[in-house]
């Protein structure tokens, strides 16, 4: 059994999930695992801790999410199940790199070789591909030669770019 508690706090707008997110973390000893985009507006954010904190945690995001949006649902689960893990944390883990801050969590992920970033770029969609083509000024293609790029070559200039 996980030694923590999983707090889940749901909202619609990303406003009132980024407010929840930050009065939460706040108001407690808590740690900001992720956030999901449902769709249709709709944004959880995931935070873990003991379970007190988790609970005051969860009880301050969802007041500050109410003032300025609409919450949709809160939830504590202490002590989950090992099995959850696998829900909770994100499966590519990514690193921050100093600097980059503002850009996509994914377009932060540092590989340590070539191969382990292939394997990375593999599981990415095309367009998710693109989009970091066109954030890479190294990969040396227009916006125009990116629309057109196969998979497989997008992956070949981003490791490029990368690597050398």
């Amino acid at each position: 059994m996980i030694e923590y508690a999983l707090g889940m706090i749901e909202t619609r707008g990303l406003v009132a999930a980024i407010e929840a997110a930050d009065a939460a973390c706040k108001a407690a000893n808590v740690k900001l695992v992720g956030k999901e985009y449902i769709g249709g507006g709709y944004v959880t954010i995931k935070i873990i801790g003991e379970v007190a904190a988790v609970k005051a945690a969860v009880d301050a995001g969802a007041a500050a999410a109410q003032r300025v949006g609409e919450l949709v649902s809160v939830h504590v689960i202490p002590r989950p199940i090992d099995d959850l893990e696998m829900l909770i944390y994100p499966e590519k883990p990514f690193e921050i790199v100093p600097g980059k801050l503002q850009a996509d969590p994914d377009e932060l992920y540092e590989a340590k070789s070539p191969d382990e970033l292939r394997s990375y770029l593999e599981s990415l969609s095309v367009m998710k591909l693109r989009s970091m083509a066109r954030k890479i000024k190294e990969v040396g293609l227009t916006g125009r030669e990116i629309s057109k790029a196969t998979k497989e070559e997008l992956i070949e200039k981003i490791i490029k770019a990368k690597f050398g």
